[in-house]
């Protein structure tokens, strides 16, 4: 459906990342300037909500600095369920909270599985060149869990609660906390649930925060960093909007 829009004159605005995540050969010809002409492709809300990640990135490129790193966290309903564990609720209530505020899927194992993060994570690292496949990301959901019917899997979902409870309270003992963190390079990718220190920028962030830091040639010591609201109807749908009226803007429409 979007190679026919591409191909009959239509510019294409996504917040969908599985056009993005497949084949290279796939991600690479939908966003060919050869294969259609004067089209164009925008892709905001694909990471970050309505964060601008992909902007920043753009205009990096535009003013001749090199991205050589991109790192941090990207999963809204990723970072809301990980903080509320460190800060001491236990995992399922903060999965069935995400659920019922609508920070995750129906089925918050689409989320837990952390696919979606490393769907994001790889369309960053395309961004910068990387070819390779997608990264197999840490899986939050317990194997025991996967194959039950959702009513069964929210039902006994507390049965790990105590497993997370005491990792939580090691990591704590030494001033860390949780966090989901995902990293591109232009040779790797990689999707993570990882230990930081509390007091850094990522072990600081809270609720949906999501945080991106870009490490280049001219942000070398000192990582440009993109932080704010990364899940939500009304951020990504600003994500979109805004990618509709770049396209627009100065065109007569």
């Amino acid at each position: 459906l979007l190679r026919s829009a591409l191909g009959h004159g239509f510019d294409v605005v996504l917040a969908n990342k599985k056009p993005l995540a497949g084949s290279w050969e796939s991600y690479a010809s939908l966003l060919s300037p050869t294969r259609y002409p004067g089209r164009r492709v925008r892709y905001e809300a694909t990471v970050g909500a309505g964060l601008p990640i992909i902007d920043t990135h753009q205009k990096l490129v535009e003013t001749n600095d090199r991205v050589l790193r991109i790192e941090g966290c990207v999963s809204g309903t990723l970072m809301f369920v990980v903080s509320e564990v460190s800060a001491g609720r236990p995992f399922s209530e903060a999965v069935r909270e995400a659920v019922e505020r609508g920070y995750a899927e129906p089925d918050p194992r689409d989320d837990l599985s952390g696919r979606d993060a490393a769907r994001k994570a790889l369309i960053l690292a395309r961004l910068l060149g990387y070819r390779g496949a997608a990264p197999t990301p840490d899986d939050l959901v317990p194997r025991s869990l996967k194959s039950l019917a959702l009513p069964a899997f929210m039902a006994r979902l507390s049965e790990v609660d105590g497993e997370w409870a005491a990792r939580v309270a090691r990591e704590a003992a030494r001033g860390h906390v949780l966090r989901y963190v995902v990293a591109a390079t232009p040779r790797g990718v990689s999707a993570r649930l990882t230990s930081v220190p509390a007091s850094t920028p990522i072990g600081a962030l809270q609720g949906t925060r999501n945080l991106v830091s870009f490490t280049t040639r001219r942000y070398r010591t000192e990582p440009l960093v993109i932080s704010g609201p990364g899940a939500g109807a009304e951020v990504t749908a600003a994500g979109i909007l805004n990618d509709i009226y770049s396209l627009t803007s100065g065109s007569g429409l």
